[in-house]
């Protein structure tokens, strides 16, 4: 069995350096071999592009502009009436995405309006979301790029938020029908949404394009400080034959450094060169 290979989601990790660029090349110090940058639109796609040269890293993923922060976007993917923002959106994280040679796009679903009941808007938030990835699923088969559906909780994370399990997000990408579109499944998410882990990844994994991890409940480093055992659901994926990355989106409780003892134990037993473990 190959062993896993894991991307630091720059989001969350190295926050301790002020820019994305120092973040990168923190990433890269710290042994980590590719990224996922999230909203990396304050830097110009170029620069990040010779970052990642510089620094020897692959950029495994990046998101679609959330909107505006103004009014609470997380997203347009199913917000009504947002068709034409979407739609610019896209063009900008596909700009992005072909400059860095990022293979994968996260496709924000975007959060219920505000005052609006889910039960509501549920059946018009859907066919937005379907109409858009349609548009979407062209564009990137042009490109050669695939489209990621996350669930995000609405328990703990993000109530607003329009698509929350992977049965919904599955349901979808059945309507859409296209192989440019797959999902992306975080288990911190599909833990506290619906448990049964080692079931939902079999049962998901033809249709998974991209994992990610945190522990349960904090959303803090994948090591035995909470209810996920790690171990084992990194032997499940080895198992699997899992080949795509696992981005690491985690909040750390301290240093990000000090943070990698699960990370370096995982490449020391499986023989993964580590190219500096600590930052000086």
């Amino acid at each position: 069995m190959a062993p896993l290979r894991f991307a630091a989601n720059l989001a969350w990790l190295f926050q301790e350096e002020p820019t994305l660029i120092q973040r990168m090349e923190a990433a890269s110090r710290a042994g980590f071999r590719a990224v996922e940058l999230g909203f990396p639109y304050a830097c110009s796609a170029p620069e990040l592009r010779a970052a990642a040269e510089r620094d020897e890293l692959e950029v495994v993923l990046l998101n679609t502009p959330p909107g505006s922060r103004e009014k609470g976007d997380m997203g347009l993917g199913a917000v009504p009436g947002r068709q034409p923002e979407f739609r610019e959106a896209l063009a900008l994280a596909v700009k992005y995405a072909k400059e860095l040679k990022c293979p994968r796009i996260h496709l924000m679903a975007g959060r219920i309006p505000i005052g609006a009941k889910r039960d509501a808007v549920a059946t018009e938030m859907e066919a937005t979301f379907i109409e858009n990835l349609k548009y979407a699923a062209d564009i990137l088969k042009q490109e050669n790029l695939i489209g990621l559906l996350e669930p995000i909780n609405n328990r703990i994370s993000d109530p607003h938020y329009f698509l929350t399990t992977p049965q919904q997000a599955a349901a979808i990408l059945e309507k859409v029908k296209s192989p440019s579109l797959k999902l992306q499944l975080d288990i911190f998410h599909c833990q506290i949404m619906n448990g049964n882990l080692t079931q939902n990844l079999k049962t998901y994994f033809p249709i998974i394009g991209h994992i990610q991890i945190a522990q349960v409940p904090g959303r803090h480093e994948p090591d035995s400080s909470g209810e996920l055992n790690f171990p084992y659901l990194f032997h499940l994926l080895e198992s699997m034959n899992y080949s795509g990355y696992i981005g690491c989106e985690y909040k750390p409780k301290g240093d990000t450094l000090d943070g990698l003892n699960w990370l370096y134990s995982y490449w020391e037993n499986h023989c993964v060169g580590i190219v500096e473990k600590k930052l000086k």
